[in-house]
């Protein structure tokens, strides 16, 4: 990988905000401060009142828009939060197009409030572009990727994408949450506007829920700014602090992690009770060229299907060290069960129109040995085994 000046991990750690201009401390000020005093009636000062500006906030926001090579970055409440407020670039009678297996959270937003507001969408699955390309209508005005997908592991081709957006003047929305810009970045790829969930790998360590999102034009900086402000779902000081801790760390958390996770999926292709592995490092994943091409690496999430959820059943109860929790990113492993955490906001039909089946799991890797995690999968799948066995001879009588 090129670097600029310094590398993206240098980079993490020398930033703007690598040392307090006006104490030298070389981590950034917490100020709670809520509001500003002003020293002039016609003249006001940079910061006024928290909500618009504050200096703890800014400074993520600078450090996550230099990472990603945009103009301004803004930090939010929430994933959900940053998402929905830049769903709020849309009007009335506007239309989006959106990646298939999307987000569950993300699936809720678009169909059960953009709609009721007049905002018409249409899913597809993005790693077709002719799908894609007739999904487009008039009223087109936005293209909503994620990639790689959650929880299928789809990977959308970010340039094409940002072409047929341009071409029908319509803005391109990226989450970058699974391989933030550590692997990925958007902008470069014609993107306009980059989304997080900060709350995943950014920080790292499940201590802090977060939403970030960065443009790459001062004109949609603008207007994303005045949403920003006027929605008013803000990350609070103590949190942005929790988050800019973590991105010192992002490089070799992530690193060790994707290493782990390609250790962890050429295991489980191997294993009987696994029907299937999601995961773009693997070999045979349809869009594996593809991810080698606009991204730095495959991340460390990864999904697997058992045989049915019998054995899914048996795995979860017998696995033990990973965290089984919603979220994902963390320095420890979480195992998640998309059809009643991630994609329980989707109807178990469309979960199933997409691939999402009662006997997936989705695995976000941790910084463990992987070789204990290995072992621990190993005695778990016996057990699923034998919950399956089970549950077939349950179905005999």
């Amino acid at each position: 990988m090129e670097c600029e000046e310094y590398c993206f991990e240098t980079r993490l750690l020398h930033n703007r905000h690598k040392i307090d201009a006006a104490t030298g401390a070389v981590s950034v000020p917490i100020q709670h401060a809520s509001t500003f005093h002003q020293f002039d009636l016609d003249s006001f000062g940079k910061y006024d009142y928290a909500r618009s500006l504050n200096p703890t906030r800014e400074a993520l926001e600078d450090v996550i828009a230099e990472l990603e090579g945009g103009v301004k970055g803004f930090a939010f409440s929430s994933g959900m939060a940053a998402i929905s407020t830049t769903f709020l670039l849309l009007s009335k009678g506007d239309h989006v197009v959106i990646t298939e297996d999307v987000y569950g959270g993300t699936y809720r937003m678009v169909t059960e409030v953009l709609s009721r507001f007049g905002i018409e969408h249409s899913f597809v699955d993005m790693t077709d572009l002719e799908q894609v390309k007739l999904a487009i209508k008039p009223n087109t005005k936005a293209f909503y990727v994620e990639t790689p997908s959650n929880p299928l592991l789809k990977v959308t081709n970010i340039h094409a994408i940002s072409q047929l957006a341009k071409e029908n003047h319509a803005l391109t929305f990226v989450d970058n949450t699974f391989l933030t810009p550590a692997l990925q970045k958007p902008l470069t790829l014609g993107a306009d506007v980059v989304l997080h969930s900060a709350t995943k790998f950014l920080s790292g360590h499940s201590d802090v829920v977060a939403g970030l999102a960065v443009v790459k034009d001062e004109s949609l900086a603008r207007r994303l700014a005045f949403l920003q402000n006027s929605f008013g779902a803000i990350l609070g000081v103590q949190d942005a602090w929790l988050v800019l801790r973590g991105l010192k760390t992002l490089h070799v958390r992530l690193e060790q992690s994707q290493k782990s996770a390609i250790e962890i999926a050429r295991f489980l292709e191997k294993q009987p009770l696994v029907e299937k592995v999601y995961y773009p490092a693997l070999i045979d994943h349809p869009q594996h060229d593809l991810q080698q091409i606009q991204a730095y690496g495959p991340g460390a999430v990864l999904s697997f299907e058992l045989t049915d959820e019998a054995a899914v059943r048996s795995f979860v109860s017998s696995v033990k060290i990973p965290v089984f929790a919603v979220s994902l990113g963390a320095v420890e492993s979480i195992l998640s069960y998309p059809a009643k955490m991630s994609h329980a906001a989707m109807p178990q039909s469309e979960r199933e129109k997409r691939g999402i089946k009662n006997s997936l799991l989705r695995l976000s890797v941790g910084l463990e040995n992987p070789d204990d995690l290995i072992k621990d999968f190993t005695q778990a799948l016996v057990s699923g085994r034998e919950g399956q066995l089970v549950g077939q001879q349950g179905e005999s009588k």
